[in-house]
């Protein structure tokens, strides 16, 4: 494929393969956490990475330019669950926060809202005790109904209330909905701005706000005809058709992740 032809779509993974194994020092691969790198879990505090992840991402560093997780967890959640990556970049609560480096990096404009968040988490976990599960990220508030299915219109009406009431901003997703700061911020942006210099990016997700990602990759591709962006969805029964669709491959599991990324390294 010469520099300057734009991939002709649907690109098929033993292509991009190809593509990324040529350009590897300027190949970006991105991935979300929950149901990409773990399953989904009825308690958010349960999520684990997959038994053969974090060996698997390590080994793909060493073999391209930058791998990043980008997820709504926070930073330090994701340093806990892969204490032994050296090499991988961390983007949490969207973006509102960094890891590069060993150093954390969090957006000026966010920081006013660590007090207003932990007050909300409090209201929250009276008004939705369990089973449903309140989650505080510093920055935000998950409110997960995954074990209270027969609450989804309530807890998602509580939380437009109060994004209303207090000017925050909401974000839906697998059975659970997100107060936000007001702060132009996510994972599209995340992958804009990171995929600048690259001429290859991979970006892994199963939600949809990572179909915000998707279009970035796309965007980049009609900006840069030189620039090849994979979609890759992770196949659930929760966001149905719509992140698949987005998406130029799709896999079944976290899992079936691991391994797509372990056989691919061997083409290397």
């Amino acid at each position: 494929m010469a520099e300057t032809e734009r991939p002709t779509r649907p690109v098929s993974a033993d292509d991009a393969w190809v593509r990324t194994a040529h350009h590897a020092s300027r190949t970006t691969f991105f991935f979300d956490f929950d149901g990409v790198l773990s399953p989904i879990t009825n308690k958010p505090g349960d999520s684990q990475p997959v038994a053969a992840v974090p060996a698997v991402l390590e080994r793909l560093a060493t073999k391209v330019g930058r791998v990043a997780i980008v997820s709504a967890r926070p930073v330090d959640f994701l340093r806990g669950r892969f204490p032994t990556l050296a090499h991988v970049d961390f983007y949490g609560l969207y973006g509102l926060e960094m890891l590069h480096e060993g150093e954390v990096v969090t957006k000026p404009a966010a920081l006013e809202y660590v007090e207003p968040m932990e007050a909300l988490a409090a209201e929250a976990r009276r008004a939705f005790p369990e089973p449903a599960e309140v989650e505080y990220k510093r920055l935000s508030v998950a409110l997960h109904y995954r074990n209270c299915p027969e609450r989804a219109a309530e807890v998602e009406q509580w939380a437009r209330d109060r994004a209303t009431s207090e000017g925050l901003k909401i974000q839906g997703g697998r059975m659970v909905v997100e107060l936000k700061p007001p702060v132009d911020q996510d994972k599209g942006m995340v992958i804009t701005e990171a995929v600048r210099d690259a001429a290859t990016a991979w970006y892994f997700g199963d939600d949809m706000s990572d179909i915000r990602a998707f279009e970035a990759l796309r965007a980049r591709e009609v900006a840069d005809p030189g620039f090849l962006g994979m979609a890759v969805a992770v196949a659930n029964d929760e966001t149905g058709a719509a992140v698949s669709d987005a998406a130029d491959l799709t896999l079944a599991s976290p899992e079936a992740v691991a391994k797509f990324i372990n056989d691919g390294i061997n083409r290397f």
